[in-house]
C-alpha cells in the first residue's frame, strides 16, 4: 500500500546550511529575473534573427577526422576553415621551416652592426650573442651602464656625432648581455635605460658632458676599446675595460700647447699661400694667427667663455693685414694674410658634425651644433669686423675686388693644401699613424676642387660639394679598413675647402659699408659650408653601399635613419 505524501506541517524546516545564502528568506519578495540586455552576449554567439546553418559530421570535434564541406561551418578554433583544401591548401601566414631570424654579419664592423641594431624597431633586433664571460649571476647592470655612459661621453666629448655615439653604447650593453637597452643622446645628456623585463622595474642612468676638447688619438683609443669589447677573440672583463678607460683618461695629449700654436700659425701660413700669397706673407699670417691663439688661451686661462676666445682670436690677423695696407706693404696681400687667420679659426668640424646629426635624424642635437657653430661664427665676425672698422676709419684701402687665387702655380697650391691638412691635423691631436693619411686625403680633394673649379669652371659650391664627398668616402673606407672613428681621417682633410675668402670678403664689405655686397659674400660662404657638410656625409653613406649590410639581403633592404619621406 502507498504512503500518502506528507503534507506541509509534517515536512521538516531545511537548515541553515540547506539554504543558500543568496536565496531572500521568507517573507521578503521574490526580485524579478534581469532581462537579457544586463547579461552580456558572447562575440561569438550568433545574433538574433540569424539561423545557424546545420553542421556536417566531422566538424563538430576539435580532433575529429571528418574534413568539412565548401559550405559547412567549422566547429571548432582547431578545424580548417571551410575554404580549406587538402590538396590546394592557401599559403600560410608562417613558412614550414619558421620565420628567419635576423643575424648580423660578424665579419662587420661594430659601428656597422649597431647601426643597423637601432635603425631596427625593438621586436625585431636578434638575441645577443654574449661576447664577453660573466659569471652564472650575470654582470652588475648598474656597472656597466655607468661604463657605457663613461665611453659614450668620451666620444660625445670629441665631436663624434649622435648615432655613432649611440651605436658604441649599444654595442658596449649588447656585448655584457643586456639587449633590452635604450640610448639616448643629446648635445650634453647621456642616458640609457634597461628593462630586465616586462614585471621588472627599468634601471636609467644619465651623464651630463660638462667639457668638450678634440683630442683625436684619445677617441681613437676609445673606439678600439669598444672595439676589443665586442670582438668574441679578446676577452675584457667590466674590471679590464674601467682600467683601460682610465689609462684613456688619464693620457696627457700627444701634442704640447706650443706646437699646438705652432701648427695654428703653419695652418694660417699655408691657407695663405693657398689662395696666392708668397712666403713673406706665409710668415706674417703664421705669426698673426700664433699671437691670436696665445690670447684664448690666455682668456681660456682667465675663464672667458669660448665666444670671447674667438674674438680675440680673429683680431691679430685682421689687425696684421690692416697694418700691411696702412704702412703701404700692399705687396705683401693683407687680403691673404686676413684670409689665411680665418681658416684657422673657421669651425668646420662641428658645422660637419651638426649637419650630419640632422641628415641622420638627431634633430635637437644637430640644432644645438648648429646654434653653437653660428656663436662662434658670430665670434670671429665680430673680432674681424672691429679691426676692418678700425682699419677704414684710419684710411687702410682694403680693396674687395682683389683677385685672391693664382690660377699658374697648381703645384704650389697642392703642396700648399698638404700642409695645411698636416697641421689641422695636428690642431686635432690626431695620431701620428693617421696624419699621413689624412694629408693625402686633402691633397686629392684640393686637386678635384681646382680642376672643376678652376679648369672646368664649374660652380665653386658644386666643386666643392664634390671634393667633400671624395673625402667623406675615402675617410669612411679607411675607418672600416682601421676599425676606427672616420673622424680622424676626414676633419682635416676638408681644410683647403673652408670658405674662408668669402668670408673675409663678405666682413670686408660690410665693414666699408657694402652691406649687400658684404651679405651676398657671406651668403656664398654659408652656402660652401653646407656644401661641405653634406658632401661629406654623402660620401659616408656612398661608401656604406659598397659594404655589406648587416641583417640584409641586399642593398634595398637597408634601413634609413629614423623616418622615410616624413611620414
Amino acid at each position: 500500500m502507498a504512503a500518502e505524501p506528507a503534507g506541509p506541517e509534517d515536512q521538516k524546516p531545511q537548515s541553515d546550511e540547506a539554504r543558500s545564502a543568496f536565496v531572500p528568506p521568507a517573507g521578503v519578495e521574490r526580485p524579478a529575473p534581469p532581462s537579457d540586455d544586463d547579461h552580456p552576449t558572447s562575440e561569438f554567439a550568433i545574433p538574433a534573427g540569424l539561423a545557424a546553418e546545420p553542421q556536417g559530421p566531422g566538424t563538430g570535434s576539435a580532433s575529429g577526422s571528418g574534413t568539412s564541406t565548401g559550405t559547412e561551418p567549422a566547429g571548432s578554433a582547431f578545424a580548417p576553415p571551410s575554404t580549406y583544401g587538402d590538396r590546394h591548401p592557401p599559403p600560410a601566414f608562417t613558412p614550414a621551416q619558421g620565420i628567419p631570424m635576423i643575424r648580423l654579419a660578424k665579419e662587420a664592423p661594430w659601428q656597422d652592426r649597431m647601426r643597423t641594431m637601432l635603425r631596427m624597431p625593438v621586436t625585431e633586433r636578434p638575441a645577443p650573442d654574449r661576447v664577453q664571460k660573466s659569471d652564472e649571476a650575470g654582470p652588475a647592470v648598474p656597472r656597466v651602464l655607468d661604463l657605457t655612459l663613461r665611453i659614450g661621453e668620451l666620444l660625445l666629448a670629441g665631436g663624434e656625432g649622435a648615432e655613432d655615439v649611440e651605436a658604441a653604447m649599444f654595442a658596449v650593453t649588447r656585448s655584457y648581455g643586456l639587449d633590452r637597452c635604450e640610448p639616448t643622446v643629446t648635445f650634453t645628456l647621456l642616458s640609457i635605460s634597461y628593462q630586465p623585463s616586462l614585471v621588472d622595474d627599468p634601471v636609467t642612468a644619465s651623464r651630463t658632458v660638462r667639457r668638450r676638447g678634440t683630442d683625436y688619438t684619445r677617441l681613437t683609443a676609445v673606439f678600439r676599446l669598444v672595439d676589443d669589447i665586442t670582438t668574441e677573440d679578446v676577452e675584457v672583463s667590466l674590471e679590464d675595460a674601467y682600467r683601460r678607460l682610465a689609462e684613456i683618461r688619464r693620457n696627457r695629449h700627444p701634442y704640447s700647447g706650443w706646437i699646438l700654436t705652432l701648427a695654428g700659425g703653419g695652418l694660417a701660413g699655408a691657407a695663405s699661400v693657398l689662395v696666392g700669397g708668397g712666403p713673406l706673407v706665409f710668415v706674417v699670417a703664421a705669426i698673426g694667427a700664433m699671437l691670436g691663439d696665445r690670447l684664448a688661451w690666455l682668456c681660456a686661462g682667465r675663464g672667458l667663455p669660448e665666444f670671447y676666445q674667438f674674438v680675440v682670436a680673429a683680431m691679430p690677423p685682421a689687425a696684421m693685414g690692416v697694418a700691411l695696407t696702412v704702412t703701404h706693404w700692399s705687396d705683401l696681400q693683407p687680403s691673404a694674410v686676413i684670409t689665411g687667420g680665418l681658416f684657422a679659426l673657421l669651425p668646420g668640424r662641428a658645422l660637419v658634425a651638426g649637419v650630419q646629426d640632422g641628415l641622420t635624424g638627431f634633430y635637437i642635437t644637430a640644432a644645438a651644433r648648429l646654434l653653437e657653430v653660428m656663436y662662434l661664427f658670430i665670434g670671429i665676425v665680430v673680432g674681424v669686423l672691429l679691426v676692418l672698422y678700425l682699419g677704414v676709419q684710419l684710411g687702410a684701402q682694403l680693396n674687395p675686388e682683389a683677385r685672391l687665387i693664382a690660377h699658374d702655380r697648381p703645384v704650389v697650391q697642392i703642396l700648399a693644401s698638404m700642409a695645411l691638412c698636416f697641421a689641422f691635423a695636428i690642431l686635432l691631436q690626431q695620431d701620428r699613424s693617421t696624419v699621413l693619411a689624412v694629408t693625402l686625403n686633402g691633397a686629392v680633394a684640393w686637386v678635384v676642387y681646382g680642376a672643376m673649379a678652376r679648369t672646368g669652371h664649374i660652380s665653386p659650391v658644386v666643386a666643392t660639394a664634390t671634393a667633400a664627398g671624395l673625402v667623406g668616402l675615402f675617410g669612411q673606407l679607411l675607418s672600416r679598413y682601421r676599425y676606427t672613428s672616420s673622424l680622424p681621417f676626414i676633419t682635416a682633410a676638408i681644410g683647403p675647402l673652408l670658405p674662408g675668402s668669402a668670408t673675409y670678403f663678405g666682413l670686408l664689405g660690410m665693414a666699408q659699408g657694402n652691406v649687400n655686397a658684404g651679405l651676398a659674400s657671406l651668403s656664398t660662404a654659408v652656402a660652401t659650408a653646407l656644401a661641405i657638410a653634406i658632401g661629406v656625409n654623402l660620401g659616408s653613406e656612398i661608401s656604406r653601399l659598397f659594404m655589406r649590410v648587416p641583417g640584409a639581403v641586399d642593398a634595398a633592404n637597408r634601413r634609413a635613419a629614423k623616418r622615410t619621406r616624413g611620414f
